[in-house]
């Protein structure tokens, strides 16, 4: 996930504990318990509620933390699955459904998905295609215009395309919706393109947490801002969203965004994760 590597790289300045063992996700087996709601045995998954960040993570054999925290393995996946799901297809998911409950629906236009080839793009592309709309991936490489076009994605936008900030506080209406993990300025162009009653929905700041924005397309187009937390969200949220994956998200698709890992390969993974060089879902086998 983006977030871990903002805690594994020196560059990331995020660790405000030492020490940490980062990790902000994990899948595995109950070994003991001290709540009745989990048994040894149980399969279980983690993602959010600050662990990896002010709580020790998920980047160990073994993690100890609080009941509430868990959610039992979804039906139809194991923990290597859970795990190319992790937080960023658990957010990717989230943003779905917030669309949906805005009244973006496939007949209404494409969809955009910035950072496409990255872990939330992927995943967030993967499920509107499923879901059958049509699907504008962003993305800044050329060479991952085939794996976007294998997940789903019917229109490839290049990154520069949105990357400069808009003249005009309004420009021409092409996006019914959209899934933004970059922030900044692309955010504010993206609102600008954003048909009437469309809403946008922001996951991320990989271009930055200040965008230039302007209220035209709030005042004059109705279009929604749609804030996407992922990391508090309560139990029922979660089990809805993890259902949802379960029948929403295909599952070779999602095998294909998967890259194996082991622990000695994170100092590097957490660089180039920041450097918006990674593709697709990174699982880390602690056991390697």
């Amino acid at each position: 996930n983006y977030k871990d590597g903002l805690f594994i790289s020196p560059k990331g300045g995020r660790a405000s504990v030492y020490p940490l063992v980062p990790g902000i996700d994990f899948a595995g087996t109950v070994e003991s318990s001290d709540d009745a709601r989990y048994a040894p045995g149980d399969k279980v998954v983690l993602t959010g509620w600050r662990v990896g960040e002010t709580h020790w993570g998920g980047f160990a054999q073994k993690a100890r933390v609080k009941a509430d925290w868990l959610v039992p393995m979804p039906a139809g996946l194991d923990a290597k699955m859970a795990m190319a799901v992790g937080t960023a297809g658990f957010t990717a998911m989230l943003a779905v459904m917030a669309l949906e409950d805005h009244g973006v629906s496939p007949d209404k236009g494409p969809v955009l998905v910035t950072g496409a080839a990255g872990g939330v793009g992927s995943v967030a592309t993967a499920i509107l295609a499923n879901l059958g709309y049509e699907v504008a991936a962003v993305t800044g490489r050329p060479e991952a215009a085939d794996y976007l076009k294998s997940l789903g994605a019917s229109i490839i936008v290049p990154r520069e395309d949105l990357a400069e900030e808009s003249k005009r506080p309004l420009e021409e209406q092409q996006w019914a919706g959209a899934i933004d993990a970059v922030g900044g300025p692309m955010l504010a162009r993206i609102l600008a393109q954003t048909k009437y009653w469309g809403s946008v929905a922001t996951i991320g700041l990989a271009g930055g947490p200040k965008f230039p924005g302007n209220v035209m397309p709030f005042i004059l187009r109705g279009v929604n801002l749609l804030g996407i937390e992922s990391v508090m969200q309560p139990f029922e949220n979660r089990l809805r969203a993890w259902e949802r994956i379960g029948r929403d998200l295909p599952m070779e698709k999602l095998e294909s965004m998967i890259q194996m890992a082991t622990l000695d390969d994170l100092p590097q993974l957490g660089a180039d994760i920041l450097a918006g060089q990674v593709k697709g879902r990174m699982i880390v086998d602690v056991n390697a």
